[in-house]
């Protein structure tokens, strides 16, 4: 498998992520994370199926304003998300099947 794409320390602005128009997954968490790393073969072969799904990857942590904005408090947790609102959300994704069903909420 592939060297998975690290998180961003760069994070959009919670406005941003609300005017963000169609499908959007994002992914918080950070690249030290033993639950983050185990998780990524997982949501790479979920995604699979969903190439044209914007991903966002966006280190979280204390202090980071959009990981706040939405309550994130494990990781990894992806938030699904159509024309800004929230319309699903995985925790700890244990499986790629896990995060199949909330692509159907997209």
């Amino acid at each position: 498998m592939a060297s998975p794409i690290p998180y961003s320390s760069h994070a959009p602005s919670r406005a941003e992520i609300d005017a963000l128009p169609g499908a959007t997954v994002i992914e918080f968490g950070t690249n030290w994370c033993g639950f983050c790393q185990g998780a990524q073969a997982s949501i790479v072969k979920a995604f699979e199926p969903h190439a044209g799904i914007r991903h966002l990857k966006v280190e979280d942590g204390p202090g980071r304003p959009l990981g706040r904005s939405f309550k994130v408090k494990l990781w990894p947790t992806l938030v699904f998300m159509r024309d800004g609102a929230e319309v699903a959300r995985i925790v700890r994704p244990t499986s790629a099947t896990d995060i199949a069903g909330a692509f159907a909420s997209l």
